[in-house]
């Protein structure tokens, strides 16, 4: 799993009953929308984020229409999972150059 993807999910797990749009993500994750936007349509092809398109008048709002992600319950489970493995090895890789360096 990627960082970027890793930032996504965690971003969606801080409540995961929350509906973030897009942007939003981006911009708690720090990612470009260019990279977010991928990530989000690869989770909702996989089952873990479902998302909709807001029902506004883009003209009355002076915006567009955005689309809200957020993640199924197996989705925040298995989110939930995959970041605890992803940040196993991370750690052990960790403890092993801190205790190199310690012993050097």
């Amino acid at each position: 799993m990627t960082l970027q993807t890793q930032l996504v999910l965690q971003a969606l797990l801080r409540d995961p009953a929350r509906e973030l749009y897009g942007r939003e993500l981006s911009q708690l994750t720090g990612l470009m929308p260019g990279t977010t936007h991928p990530i989000l349509l690869r989770l909702e092809t996989e089952g873990w984020v479902t998302s909709h398109k807001e029902d506004i008048d883009p003209r009355a709002e002076k915006r567009p229409a955005r689309r809200y992600y957020r993640l199924t319950a197996n989705g925040a489970a298995q989110a939930s999972a995959a970041l605890a493995g992803a940040r196993r090895p991370l750690g052990s890789a960790l403890r092993g150059l801190t205790e190199g360096g310690a012993a050097s």
